[in-house]
């Protein structure tokens, strides 16, 4: 919590990033969903035809699978830069290859890191502004950021929303992947 800086009345709440999501396919061998990725990525030349594959692996069984990424392309339609850092298994591409894929688990991806010191808002007199911010776009329930940011129960959470206590730009049970604030504790003077 060292990085977050809480100045009166705002706070900022960061969702970090502890790891790459699964991948979700299942595997051939054993019929698990989960995969992770490798790191690596196979590029293959056939003449001037490439392909590219993300290589992942079977979190029960480790067996290694392919997901294409390019398939039979021309050597010269692809960015040579890109290419390379292809070839070079860099790490950024990795995460941007696994974070385009459509099926993704993001159980255990992430940490919420806020600047609050104990905050008892069902008692708060003022009125807090809190920013949300995102490093990474795992989509997460905004009444599970507040349970945790709060460190209340759901039902709290709810109750705190209903009763004006928390007033936010979307639906408590909506999946929120980009940044946003929302205000916390006296109803007076909500927006």
């Amino acid at each position: 919590m060292s990085s977050l800086r809480h100045a009166e009345n705002k706070s900022l709440w960061a969702v970090r990033e502890l790891g790459l999501p699964a991948i979700v396919k299942t595997c051939v061998s054993c019929g698990h969903s989960r995969h992770h990725a490798t790191g690596k990525i196979r590029v293959n030349a056939n003449g001037k035809q490439l392909d590219v594959w993300l290589l992942i692996g079977c979190e029960r069984c480790d067996r290694t699978s392919k997901v294409p990424v390019h398939e039979r392309v021309h050597v010269s339609a692809l960015d040579h830069d890109r290419l390379v850092r292809f070839e070079d298994n860099d790490p950024a591409i990795v995460r941007e290859l696994v974070h385009a894929q459509r099926k993704l688990d993001w159980t255990g991806t992430w940490e919420l890191e806020t600047d609050l010191p104990f905050y008892e808002i069902e008692k708060a007199t003022e009125r807090l502004e809190v920013l949300v911010r995102f490093e990474l776009p795992a989509p997460i329930r905004v009444e599970q950021l507040l349970s945790r940011g709060f460190n209340l129960n759901r039902p709290a959470v709810k109750r705190l929303v209903d009763n004006g206590r928390i007033s936010l730009p979307m639906p408590a049970d909506a999946r929120a992947r980009a940044d946003f604030e929302f205000y916390a504790g006296s109803t007076y003077g909500r927006s």
